[in-house]
């Protein structure tokens, strides 16, 4: 009971005595098939049959395309690591020190590979895991193969042989577990952005109504986003034989990323304009009826020609608008007396107008791409594959933190001659290839600790006390199968994943089942301690050793987005806005993950000038259009030109003279309404009123976000706090 005499909450522990049937079942599948490959590898007499068992809860994931991923990249990083290893044993035999320079040095270019390939650096990115499964195959091969050199090739084939079965056995149980599969796939694909949709939207509308801080609090949409991206390449895997299913849901997912930062560029517009008018007001109005129903109707309806059809007619309406908006311009500035206050207050209304357009027209492109998605059409060549944005730094300081870490691990061993000083290197480079990869290693190792002790604790019990009665392997089995269940069932919760993954991953090793003996006291110890104290070896050289720094990743990443935006402008081929938008949204990814505290005030300011950022590099991007289609008069083609060349030098580091880039967009967007007001061809007038509204939407952000794009103080934290 608590203190006040309520109950207590036990929701902590509703992974274990009320899992969900999927958690469940995942459990039971990946015990089942552990426990298979453990049965076969001590038929076959293998010495080593815990790395088999190993092996299938290092690859077995909760759906059938997600461990058909992983188990591909991992048997990719098993052939890698072997032949490296082999390579390694042969060249330096009797070299120790050479031998553990170069160990640490394979495991950190590893890592190095790694930081470089396309996804987020978490632990679900199997292209990442590859590299992960190279490092740990190149490791264990390695040590064993330093203790016996003159069989290094018998022990890299039988570790090929325990990883290759625990492969082999894991996919083909998962595959009796699948019903309907491809069925399924597609229903989790529609579902997967109706989900992001929906939150899509609601930012939208809250966006379109005037409130940024709607933006900044949501970037949970962004993470989502990006999220539900790279989990489609396991649903391609899942449809098996498809239409370029996932093509069109990553294209709608990124359409979607764009479409709101049209919507903040339509929030920044709004402030600029003195009187919207009660056109604009009625047809935001509408707009936003549209899309407060459009999540649950892509839920109820299989198709959405009938939503575009609608989409369709609220573009047509918007459109006409701003046609009217423009006769109603020109008509005020040829008719004396020319009243040029009203004449401003049409060309607002209009710009207001055409952002709106094209943020509708985004959103039928999102639309669009969906319903393809959704429903495949035959012969369809669309193609749309994922970025990779390489972060070198970012890479080299992850290869020297796991090779650094290792290497010293290897003189502890060298010059205290630790007879387990072996296996305390070996499970000190397995740690650093499977952590040194993520954004947050100290604190994934700690959690991992956590879970070592814990198998710990229960390998204790099992060696110590259990393990001592069993005589037969289906004794054995009953004897493990509850363990590895509870194992299974934490690592279905999102809290507790990485310890789960300590403890399945140790769970085989420390209870050492052989077809000759059993693990007794002696060998348990011998095990665990090295063990025990590799983990907190690791984990206290993350907190000493190039630790994660969040002011200095933050300031690099403001660095870096100045200098995008200088490139933007500077560049003879700017890349695509899908581009922009990507890199964008992966720094949100990267701010939610160095924060501790979502709701902090540095977190939403960044946050805030991450979309300014975007925004901004997306009207670079508008300006750079509208002077390439050379439509514009030669004074407005000046202004625009003036603008893009001091974006070319701008950097923030000026101190008081920050606002300079600010006045030039201030000064352009002047130049250009006067132009504009003496223009009389149509078409040349609404691409003038395109360019102005990008002006007036970098100057919008340019100034909001003074405190982002300043960087003449080195440390954001430090003014907000």
């Amino acid at each position: 009971m608590a203190q006040d005499g309520r109950p207590r909450r036990l929701d902590h522990f509703r992974w274990l005595y009320a899992p969900d049937f999927l958690s469940f079942g995942y459990a039971v599948r990946t015990t089942i098939s552990s426990l298979i490959a453990l049965g076969i590898a001590l038929w076959w007499e293998l010495g080593s049959p815990q790395w088999a068992a190993l092996t299938v809860w290092m690859i077995a994931q909760g759906t059938r395309g997600k461990s058909i991923a992983k188990a591909r990249w991992h048997m990719f990083g098993m052939v890698v690591g072997t032949i490296c290893a082999v390579t390694l044993v042969a060249c330096m035999p009797q070299a120790p020190l050479l031998y553990v320079l170069f160990l640490a040095a394979g495991i950190g270019g590893f890592c190095f590979i790694g930081t470089l390939l396309p996804g987020p650096p978490t632990m679900t990115n199997y292209r990442i895991h590859g590299m992960r499964a190279s490092g740990f195959t190149y490791a264990i091969i390695a040590l064993d193969g330093a203790a016996a050199p003159h069989h290094i090739f018998d022990i890299a084939m039988a570790r090929a042989t325990y990883i290759t079965l625990g492969i082999v056995v894991e996919t083909v149980i998962s595959s009796l577990f699948q019903y309907r599969l491809e069925n399924r796939a597609k229903n989790r694909l529609s579902a997967n952005f109706v989900q992001a949709f929906g939150g899509a939207t609601r930012t939208l509308i809250s966006t379109i109504k005037g409130d940024r801080q709607a933006v900044v609090s949501s970037s949970d949409v962004f993470g989502t986003i990006l999220t539900l991206s790279d989990q489609i390449e396991f649903a391609e895997i899942e449809m098996g034989k498809h239409h370029h299913e996932g093509d069109h849901a990553r294209a709608a997912l990124a359409a979607m990323t764009v479409l709101l930062s049209r919507g903040m560029e339509l929030l920044a517009l709004q402030g600029t304009v003195a009187e919207k008018g009660s056109d604009f007001q009625q047809i935001i109005e509408q707009t936003e009826r549209f899309l407060q129903v459009l999540p649950d109707r892509l839920q109820a309806d299989m198709s959405a020609v009938p939503v575009l059809a609608e989409l369709v007619q609220l573009q047509g309406l918007c459109r006409s608008m701003a046609a009217l908006c423009l006769e109603a311009e020109m008509t005020a500035a040829v008719r004396p007396p020319v009243d040029m206050q009203r004449e401003g207050i049409i060309a607002g209304q209009g710009q207001l107008l055409h952002k709106l357009n094209e943020v509708l027209n985004e959103l039928r492109l999102t639309l669009e791409q969906f319903e393809m998605s959704r429903n495949p059409q035959p012969h369809d060549t669309f193609h749309y594959g994922m970025h990779s944005y390489r972060d070198w730094p970012v890479a080299i300081t992850n290869s020297l933190r796991a090779s650094v870490t290792i290497f010293f691990a290897g003189l502890i061993w060298i010059t205290t001659a630790w007879p387990d000083g072996l296996t305390f290197l070996m499970f000190v480079s397995i740690v650093c290839s499977l952590f040194s990869t993520l954004e947050q290693p100290a604190l994934a190792t700690r959690a991992f600790l956590h879970g070592t002790l814990c198998s710990v604790l229960a390998c204790g019990v099992l060696d110590l006390w259990v393990m001592s009665h069993p005589t037969t392997y289906e004794m054995l089995a009953m004897c493990l199968a509850v363990p590895m269940l509870l194992g299974g069932l934490a690592f279905a919760s999102p809290a507790l994943v990485l310890g789960a993954v300590a403890y399945n991953l140790f769970l085989p090793i420390l209870v050492g089942p052989m077809n000759q003996g059993r693990m007794d006291e002696l060998l348990y110890f011998n095990t665990a301690l090295p063990l025990v104290l590799s983990m907190t070896y690791v984990m206290w050289m993350y907190r000493v050793f190039l630790p994660v720094d969040p002011d200095g990743l933050r300031w690099d990443m403001r660095a870096g987005i100045l200098r995008l935006i200088r490139r933007l402008a500077t560049w003879s081929n700017p890349p695509s806005p899908a581009e922009v938008i990507g890199r964008g949204i992966e720094n949100f990814v990267s701010l939610s993950s160095i924060s501790g505290d979502k709701k902090s005030l540095v977190l939403q300011s960044y946050i805030s000038g991450v979309l300014s950022a975007i925004t901004i590099g997306l009207n670079i991007l508008s300006l750079r259009a509208i002077m390439s289609r050379h439509v514009l008069s030669s004074e407005a083609e000046r202004a625009v030109q003036l603008l893009l060349r001091r974006m070319q030098h701008f950097s923030g580091r000026y101190g008081r003279q920050y606002g300079r880039t600010a006045r030039a967009a201030h000064l352009a967007a002047l130049r250009l309404q006067r132009c504009e007001r003496m223009e009389m061809n149509l078409s040349v007038r609404e691409e003038m009123l395109r360019a102005l509204a990008s002006l007036q939407v970098i100057e919008a952000e340019l100034t909001h976000n003074k405190e982002f794009f300043d960087a003449s103080s080195p440390y954001m934290a430090q003014r907000l706090l």
